[in-house]
């Protein structure tokens, strides 16, 4: 199997397990701190590594991995954005008001909508086989979380997880372009950044830290 797709699949998998924990937490911490927190806690383990790797191949005369560009900031400027300051928000809030089973079949839709984003606004190749699987992932979760959406009234859980789903479909073709540099350094910024906006936020907002 292509290294890429096992990265993806590893990634999905712990993305995945988070979100029965995030649910966890949500009824104690405010969303928008809790996904500030989520996000500080990913830049700072990531710095670590950051830290670790440079220091472990310094002297090296293998090859480096490609250092971020001037050219490069737009691109992650608007990954960070949208996949690491509106997209949290949006999951935690949605968490609060949808119990986490239905979260998480519904964050299946992360992939749907990047496949839609590539193909309609980034001018990908279409992929017949690929937008036959996202047919059956709507189905599927549609079909296994209907009982759990309310029948009155408006999901707005369900339709803020939808659209965190969305921020993260225009981080992943955002972040696409910039995919040929160092992905230790990208997340690491996004993780940073993302977060410290989030909590700085949600303290301008009112909202405390939970207790150590």
């Amino acid at each position: 199997m292509h290294k890429g797709v096992v990265y993806a699949l590893l990634a999905a998998a712990l993305f995945g397990a988070s979100t029965p924990f995030a649910k966890v937490l949500v009824d104690e911490v405010a969303p928008i701190t809790l996904a500030g927190l989520f996000y500080v806690g990913s830049g700072l383990g990531l710095l670590a590594c950051f830290i670790v790797r440079a220091l472990a191949t310094r002297g090296s005369t293998a090859d480096q991995p490609a250092k971020l560009s001037a050219a490069d900031l737009p691109w992650l400027g608007g990954a960070t954005v949208f996949g690491g300051i509106a997209g949290p928000v949006l999951l935690m809030l949605g968490l609060s008001l949808t119990p986490a089973s239905t979260a998480s079949l519904l964050l299946n839709m992360e992939g749907v909508l990047t496949a839609l984003l590539a193909w309609f606004v980034f001018k990908e190749n279409f992929d017949r086989r690929i937008f036959a699987g996202m047919l059956l992932i709507v189905v599927a979760g549609v079909l296994l979380s209907w009982e759990q959406i309310p029948v009155l009234g408006v999901p707005w859980g369900a339709l803020a997880i939808v659209a965190a789903c969305l921020c993260w479909g225009i981080d992943n073709n955002l972040t696409r372009k910039v995919s040929a540099s160092d992905a230790l350094q990208i997340a690491c910024i996004k993780g940073l950044v993302a977060g410290s906006v989030n909590v700085g936020i949600a303290l301008a907002l009112g909202y405390r830290l939970p207790p150590m």
